[in-house]
């Protein structure tokens, strides 16, 4: 799938003079297509594991080499208080919103986490702290997986609409697109300024997840028990199981900091920052066919009208949200 999404990206240089797509976008599209003729085998899903988790993590530790002292300055502690308040209301407005659309309490705070942190991840980090449902995890994660297609490629069309510069649409992209390679592809149309910013709001917005899954795993036990009509199962009897040290600081965000840190010291030499960024340029896109092969756009048919309008709206709300801080800190 990267492969395929190289060629069409050169194919499309040969034929207009210009990537109007690029790679990191082309490779979800083309991963997703496929997913959607194509249901990979067992023997597959360690490979589309792998790339989807662990060359991602690798590409946004080499990330930290590329964002400049520029964008950190840009950012501010303006900024970073607002991304924290953001995420917070975010939380709290799209789990009212779930539960006026009568979601069980567990799977509005599963739509809540993934659409205001950070998609599949949050929703694997909080699934186990709050005892939720299997059902509930896969619904959660196929709606982030679909909806996040569909954002990397609207989110563009809005911040050229909008007339935003790199720096605030950087702003705007980290703070509403779910994973860290659909920001980096989210961006990308509007230059290296918008991609830094993305990546450095992205991976703060990240840095939430601690503070919720410890906030969460004290309100759990205060959730009340599920039980599933068909099968009499009930939910949220393991619940308040404190999150690991890996949920709340990602070893890849350190990693991240680290490189951040040498490059504003001058350790990393000019000549390397180069194939650094080629480097997690091309592990991202992987990481980006891997994500469109785990999108299966068929199963948000399954998880009927109230998720999906849940998910939607809590969704424009953060982005609504989102553009108001922007504006609010006239990075516009």
């Amino acid at each position: 799938m990267t492969a395929v999404a190289y060629g069409l990206e050169a194919g499309e240089r040969a034929l207009t003079g210009k990537a109007w797509l690029e790679a990191l976008v082309l490779a979800i599209l083309a991963g997703t297509a496929v997913r959607c003729i194509w249901t990979p085998s067992q023997r597959w899903h360690a490979g589309i594991a792998f790339s989807a988790k662990y060359l991602l993590e690798i590409a946004v530790v080499l990330l930290g080499a590329s964002v400049s002292g520029a964008a950190i300055t840009a950012a501010g502690p303006g900024l970073l208080a607002g991304i924290a308040g953001v995420v917070i209301l975010a939380l709290l407005l799209s789990y009212a919103i779930g539960r006026t659309l009568r979601l069980p309490p567990r799977m509005a705070l599963l739509v809540a986490c993934g659409n205001s942190i950070c998609g599949n991840s949050a929703i694997a980090a909080v699934a186990p702290v709050i005892g939720a449902d299997g059902d509930d995890v896969a619904a959660s994660i196929a709606f982030t997986a679909v909806l996040g297609v569909v954002v990397v490629l609207g989110l563009p069309l809005i911040g050229i609409a909008l007339g935003l510069s790199g720096i605030a649409f950087g702003a705007l992209a980290g703070l509403t697109v779910y994973a860290v390679p659909q920001v980096i592809a989210a961006a990308s149309p509007l230059g290296a300024a918008a991609i830094q910013m993305g990546t450095l709001v992205k991976l703060v917005r990240v840095l939430m997840l601690g503070p919720v899954c410890l906030a969460l795993s004290m309100l759990a036990p205060r959730l009340p028990l599920q039980v599933k009509p068909d099968d009499a199962v009930v939910a949220g009897e393991e619940v308040a199981k404190r999150p690991g040290l890996a949920h709340l600081v990602p070893w890849f965000i350190i990693g991240f900091v680290v490189m951040l840190g040498c490059r504003a010291l001058g350790l990393i030499p000019t000549a390397a920052l180069a194939p650094i960024g080629t480097a997690a340029t091309l592990l991202t896109v992987v990481s980006m066919a891997a994500l469109g092969l785990g999108v299966d756009v068929r199963t948000v048919a399954k998880a009927g009208g109230r998720v999906t309008s849940a998910v939607i709206l809590s969704l424009a709300t953060l982005g609504l949200m989102s553009f108001a801080l922007i504006k609010l800190l006239h990075l516009a």
